[in-house]
C-alpha cells in the first residue's frame, strides 16, 4: 500500500518545485535524487510530485505544457498556503530540513554564523540570507537563467529583481512572482526607476533616461529594448498588480 505524503513532505516538494525549472522535474536530476533521500522517497515519487504542482500552475497550463492530472487536494491546499505565506512557508521548509529531515546541508547555512548572532536573532537573520538565495534561485530558474530584456545568460551577470522592494513589502519577497530575471545594468535601471514593465509585460524607458544617454553604448542598449515585450518565464509570471504598482511609484516617466 502506497504511503500517502504528510504535509510536511509536501512543504519540501513545493519548495523544490519552486527551484527547479521544468524541464528537469524527472529523476535523472541529481538535486532531485537529494531531496528524495532526505525525505526518504524515491526519486521518480518526488520528480512526479513535482509535475502534479505543475499541473497546477496557470503558467504551465497556459503554454501548453502539461503536468499530471492526479494532483490531491493535499497538493492544491500547499499551493494555496505558499502562494498566500512565502515568507512562512519558506521559514517552515528551512527549519524542517534542518530539525526534522537533519539535512547537514540546511543546518550548515543555518549556522554559520553562530559567532556573531545569538538564539531567534540569528535564526532569523539566517533565514532572511538563505531566502534570498531562494528567491534569486526560483526566480533565475523560471527564466531558465536569462535577463528577460537583453537575452544575458552569464549567470554572474543576473539579479534576481523584486518588483516590488524587499524592504517594503514583506508578504512577497520571496514571492517567486514578484521577480524579474535581469542583467546587472537592467536591474540598476528598474531599481532606479529609468525602466520599467508595463502590466501587459511591455519594456518602458524614462525620458529621463533617453536624454542623458552620453553616448554610452550600454544606455543606448537598455534605450533600444524600448516597446519590446520581455520573454516571460517557464513558471512564476510576474504579477500584473506589482508591475503596475513600479509604473506608478518607481518609473520616472
Amino acid at each position: 500500500m502506497r504511503r500517502a505524503w504528510s504535509e510536511k513532505e509536501l512543504k519540501i516538494a513545493f519548495y523544490l518545485y519552486c527551484q527547479t525549472p521544468f524541464g528537469k522535474m524527472n529523476s535523472r536530476n541529481p538535486e532531485i535524487a537529494h531531496y528524495a533521500n532526505i525525505i526518504g522517497r524515491t526519486s521518480s515519487a518526488l520528480a512526479m510530485k513535482l509535475v502534479n504542482f505543475a499541473s497546477l500552475d496557470p503558467v504551465i497550463i497556459d503554454s501548453g505544457r502539461k503536468g499530471l492530472s492526479n494532483a490531491s487536494k493535499a497538493d492544491r491546499k500547499i499551493w494555496d498556503d505558499f502562494h498566500s505565506n512565502w515568507d512562512g512557508l519558506f521559514a517552515d521548509c528551512e527549519l524542517l530540513l534542518q530539525n526534522e529531515f537533519n539535512n547537514p546541508e540546511s543546518k550548515d547555512e543555518l549556522q554559520e554564523d553562530i559567532g556573531i548572532y545569538s538564539g531567534k536573532t540569528r535564526t532569523a537573520v539566517v533565514l532572511t540570507r538563505v531566502g534570498q538565495h531562494f528567491f534569486r534561485k526560483s526566480v533565475l530558474s523560471s527564466y531558465q537563467n536569462t535577463c528577460c530584456i537583453s537575452g544575458v545568460s552569464i549567470p554572474q551577470f543576473l539579479i534576481a529583481s523584486h518588483i516590488l522592494p524587499w524592504s517594503k513589502f514583506i508578504e512577497n519577497r520571496l514571492n517567486p512572482s514578484n521577480g524579474l530575471c535581469l542583467s546587472v545594468m537592467h536591474d540598476k535601471a528598474f531599481d532606479s526607476g529609468f525602466i520599467s514593465i508595463s502590466p501587459d509585460y511591455i519594456v518602458k524607458i524614462s525620458e529621463k533616461l533617453k536624454t542623458s544617454r552620453n553616448d554610452s553604448p550600454q544606455i543606448e542598449l537598455i534605450v533600444s529594448s524600448e516597446g519590446s515585450r520581455i520573454a516571460l518565464p517557464e513558471k512564476f509570471y510576474p504579477n500584473r498588480d506589482f508591475l503596475r504598482w513600479h509604473e506608478e511609484n518607481v518609473f520616472l516617466g
